[in-house]
């Protein structure tokens, strides 16, 4: 019985110390966007508190490794200039509902997007904005496209 639980043991201390060699065990080799600035916005009269993402590295994060989102929060990504935008949901771990948004704060487009996958979801349209929340937020509220986003921040410098 000591055999097969030192042999356990081992067994157990070098899967350990594989993880940490390929940095899969490690703490910081995971990109979680914190401390980003948070803004409240209306969305066709439904009020959130969002992250803003406005920065490359921020936009390129998102809400990866993140594994819920809290009722009515979200994170709004912040272009400098109007483009056709395409977003995908790699280590992104909980399920999105994306709005692309216009320079003038009216929602293109509302898709959802399931967690962990390649799959492109692009803007039906040139948009400044992309605002995710937790997927099927836009539907309970009865969001869709044409609805208004007040309170977005200015164009990013980056």
């Amino acid at each position: 019985m000591t055999r097969i639980l030192a042999a356990f043991a081992v067994a157990i201390a070098i899967a350990v110390a594989s993880l940490d060699a390929t940095g899969a065990g490690a703490a910081a080799a995971v990109d979680v966007n914190a401390g980003l600035p948070k803004i409240k916005l209306d969305v066709a009269g439904q009020r959130i508190s969002v992250e803003v993402a406005a920065t490359p590295p921020s936009r390129e994060t998102g809400l990866m490794n993140r594994f819920s989102i809290p009722p009515d929060e979200g994170m709004v990504f912040v272009f400098p200039q109007p483009q056709p935008l395409s977003f995908w949901m790699r280590n992104t771990y909980a399920p999105l509902s994306i709005a692309f948004i216009d320079a003038n704060g009216r929602i293109l487009n509302v898709a959802d997007m399931a967690p962990r996958t390649d799959d492109t979801h692009p803007s039906n349209g040139i948009a400044l904005y992309a605002l995710e929340m937790r997927q099927g937020w836009f539907r309970r509220h009865g969001i869709d496209a044409g609805a208004l986003v007040k309170g977005l921040p200015p164009p990013s410098r980056e």
